[in-house]
C-alpha cells in the first residue's frame, strides 16, 4: 500500500481485463465476506496518503475474486511480482465499497531499509554493496516487464531478516515504462532528479538512477545527501572517511547533475564495485 510523503501521479482504475485471468472483482458485499472468510486482519503496520497496511493471516486457500477493472497499482504488481523474489508478491485483491484491498506476502521477520539503516546508523560498505546489487536486480526486472516504479527509497524496500532477501514494495506511484519524457511527477519530492525542477520533465531511467544514488548514499552514510534540498543544485557531496573510492565513484556517477552523464542500469551492473557480490 502507499507510503507517506509522496505526491501526485495516481492513475485510478484501468479498464479492460483484470490483471490476470484468475484475478477478478466480486460485488462489494461478497468481497467483504470472502475477505473475512480467508484472512484474519492483524495490527496496523503503517499508513500513508493513499492507504494503510495491516498484517494478516490467511485462514484458507481459495480462488481469487472475479471482475473487469483494477487500479493501475494492481496491474503493475501483477506484471512484476510473479516468479521474481526481489519484488513483493501480490497474492490476490478485492474491491470493497470504498477502496481496493491488496493482499501481499510479508516475510515472517522483516524490516524496511529505512529502519534497518537507522538502527545501525549506517551500513558497512560490503553489506551495502550486496543490498544495492539486489535493488539493481529488482529495477532491471521491473524494466524488463515494462514497469517504472518512480518511488524508490529505503522506506519502499524491505529486507527478510532471516534470508537477507530484499524486496521492492509499493507500486502506488508506478506507471508503464516509456522511452519518451514524463511530464507528470509521482513519488517523493526529496528523491526527484534535479532536471525536474526547472524543466518539469524527466526520463524514467535517468530519474531512477538518481534515486538509486540517494539510496546508496543513505546506506553507507546514514543520511540523505541533500537534506531539505540543500546542495542539490550544486550537486555537492560529502563522504565519510574510510569509504572506498570505488563506492564514492558509483554514488557520484548516479548523482550526476546532467541526466545524460548518469549511468544506465546495465552500466552499473558492469561497474567494478558491483562485481563478485554474494547474493542470498
Amino acid at each position: 500500500m502507499p507510503s507517506p510523503g509522496r505526491s501526485g501521479g495516481r492513475s485510478g482504475a484501468v479498464s479492460g481485463p483484470g490483471p490476470s485471468a484468475d484475478s477478478r472483482v466480486l460485488p462489494a458485499g461478497k468481497a467483504q465476506e470472502a475477505l473475512q472468510e480467508r484472512y484474519r486482519m492483524g495490527s496496523l503496520l503503517g499508513s500513508g496518503g493513499f492507504g494503510s497496511v495491516f498484517s494478516g493471516t490467511r485462514l484458507a486457500d481459495g480462488t481469487p475474486p472475479d471482475g473487469a477493472r483494477a487500479p493501475l497499482e494492481i496491474v503493475l504488481l501483477d506484471k512484476v511480482s510473479t516468479g521474481f523474489p526481489g519484488v513483493i508478491q501480490l497474492l490476490e485483491w478485492f474491491e470493497l465499497p470504498s477502496c481496493f484491498l491488496l493482499v501481499m506476502e510479508r516475510p515472517e521477520r522483516c524490516q524496511d531499509l529505512r529502519d534497518f539503516i537507522a538502527a545501525r546508523r549506517f551500513l558497512p560498505e560490503e553489506e551495502a554493496r550486496g543490498l544495492f546489487r539486489q535493488v539493481l536486480e529488482a529495477v532491471r526486472h521491473c524494466s524488463s516487464c515494462g514497469v517504472l516504479h518512480r518511488d524508490i527509497k529505503p522506506a519502499n524496500i524491505i529486507i527478510d531478516l532471516d534470508s537477507g532477501q530484499l524486496k521492492l514494495i509499493d507500486f502506488g506511484c508506478g506507471t508503464f515504462l516509456q522511452d519518451t519524457v514524463y511530464t507528470q511527477f509521482a513519488g517523493t519530492p526529496s528523491y526527484s532528479p534535479p532536471e525536474w525542477t526547472p524543466a518539469k520533465c524527466y526520463h524514467g531511467e535517468a530519474a531512477t538512477i538518481w534515486s538509486l544514488g540517494i539510496v546508496l548514499y543513505q546506506m553507507v552514510c546514514g543520511k540523505h545527501p541533500f537534506r531539505r534540498g540543500r546542495g542539490i543544485i550544486r550537486g555537492q557531496l560529502k563522504f565519510p572517511q574510510g569509504l572506498s573510492q570505488e563506492c564514492r565513484d558509483v554514488i557520484s556517477w548516479c548523482l550526476s547533475m546532467r541526466s545524460l552523464d548518469r549511468p544506465s542500469v546495465e552500466d552499473l551492473f558492469h561497474d567494478p564495485w558491483l562485481q563478485d557480490v554474494h547474493l542470498p
